[in-house]
């Protein structure tokens, strides 16, 4: 998708978001051009204001640690990476007056599938990553940061490292930022794709110049992370989303959602829909407008499923989601993952037997290996589900595929596992019967396929 298109989904979400009839402006991606990315272009937007406003640079009082911290707990901000985590209980964890070096990171390892959202942000919007990470570590007390960034966008790499370089020269980062006292260096490190080092261990042991598997837990990264300090992860998108509660309040951005889900979020929207891209809309907004604002079922087709939250979380069938609003609780309660925010829409000409295999084969191939039940198990799922695609399927085949299922779910030191297990679990629950039919008839019961 070209830039244009991408930001004119963007667009699409502007002022015409209608939430409680309240019209909400988007606060990551507002005003954006795809050119006008550079810091001059941020501060033109605000940017950089809710630093100054923490460090008393603009006439105010200033905010205390203690203070930054209670407002993001106020806004309700949940981890935007897939775990939902609030993130403001995640930063009052962080020992404060550890005598020692702490550690920032974000997490920009963006590898699940159907997910674009943190790419964009990076791409063309920066900066409010960059301030989101220095307020951060102020809250925390923290003098040093990373972004470990994909490595299969490194032009997106390349772009952030400039922006880091102005960011420095402007006297954001650095040693006295701004001539007050705090000091925060930040450094951008790339990663070379491998889907594992999502997982914040796997990352940290990646940034470390380490072979990228998951460390067992405990010991948890706040308090032994990154070189065995304490370490506070969080998600592109969590970062960009803090400038704006600073400058605003936390009331506020938890205004703009629901209880206990503050704010705006990006959703990649892909699959069977006519304008497939990222839209930025308030937590808590029906799935059909989602829908809608994509331009809806691609073709006019019905739809079939949805797969709520990038490529590990639970199928939904259409009549679930349909009823669902786009936040963590009412997806949860469907019985699915808000997960990363990566839409996926199938329409119905999609073979549910042949979509598991995809997803099967992706699993199997990124297993790290580091746990029998998922090195095994991830083969076991893949060959099983291809052949009752190719017309070899046996009929006992659906109960040992959740059985299997089972004995990979929660039994791996990370949950790659578990997103191996939970897609195939729930497309034979919600869609057994084509899978029977597969086995039955050896073909599939959606000839439209394509």
């Amino acid at each position: 998708m070209s830039t244009a298109q991408v930001l004119s989904q963007f667009a699409a979400t502007g002022n015409e978001t209608s939430f409680h009839g309240r019209h909400i402006e988007p606060q990551i991606m507002a005003g954006l051009d795809g050119k006008n990315w550079r810091i001059k272009d941020y501060e033109s937007r605000g940017g950089y204001q809710a630093l100054r406003k923490i460090l008393a640079l603009d006439g105010g009082e200033g905010l205390t640690q203690d203070q930054v911290i209670a407002t993001v707990k106020e806004s309700a901000l949940r981890g935007r990476g897939g775990a939902g985590f609030p993130t403001g209980l995640k930063w009052s964890f962080m020992p404060r007056q550890f005598p020692g070096q702490k550690y920032l990171v974000c997490n920009s390892d963006e590898g699940e599938p159907g997910t674009c959202k943190d790419r964009d942000i990076m791409q063309f919007n920066p900066h409010i990553v960059i301030e989101g990470m220095i307020i951060a570590a102020y809250a925390m007390g923290i003098s040093v940061g990373y972004n470990y960034i994909h490595g299969e966008i490194f032009a997106t790499y390349e772009r952030f490292e400039e922006a880091l370089k102005e960011a420095r020269a402007a006297g954001y980062l650095g040693d006295k930022i701004l001539g007050s006292s705090f000091n925060f260096q930040l450094h951008a490190s790339h990663g070379f794709g491998a889907y594992i080092c999502g997982e914040e261990t796997a990352l940290l042991e990646s940034l470390e110049g380490k072979k990228g598997q998951p460390r067992f837990k405990p010991p948890f990264p706040a308090s032994f992370g990154l070189y065995g300090k304490p370490t506070t992860i969080n998600n592109t998108e969590t970062f960009a989303a803090v400038p704006w509660i600073i400058r605003n309040g936390g009331g506020a951005y938890l205004a703009c959602g629901k209880p206990n889900n503050g704010g705006t979020k990006l959703y990649s929207v892909s699959g069977d829909v006519e304008r497939p891209g990222n839209y930025e809309i308030p937590m808590g907004t029906p799935f059909s407008k989602l829908l809608e604002l994509a331009g809806g079922v691609r073709g006019g087709r019905q739809l079939k499923a949805v797969i709520p939250g990038g490529s590990s979380s639970p199928v939904l069938p259409a009549s679930i989601m349909m009823e669902c609003t786009m936040d963590y609780d009412s997806i949860a309660k469907a019985g699915s993952m808000l997960g990363s925010g990566a839409v996926i829409v199938l329409d119905d000409s999609r073979c549910m037997v042949k979509s598991l295999q995809r997803l099967s084969y992706f699993y199997m191939h990124e297993s790290c290996g580091q746990c029998t039940p998922c090195r095994e198990g991830t083969g076991w799922l893949s060959r099983m589900v291809d052949r009752i695609e190719t017309g070899a399927g046996r009929p006992d085949d659906m109960d040992m595929l959740n059985s299997v299922a089972d004995n990979i779910q929660g039994r791996t030191i990370c949950a790659l596992g578990d997103a191996a297990a939970m897609p195939v679990r729930a497309m034979i629950k919600h869609f057994r019967h084509e899978f029977e039919y597969h086995v039955e008839h050896k073909t599939c019961m959606v000839p439209a396929y394509v």
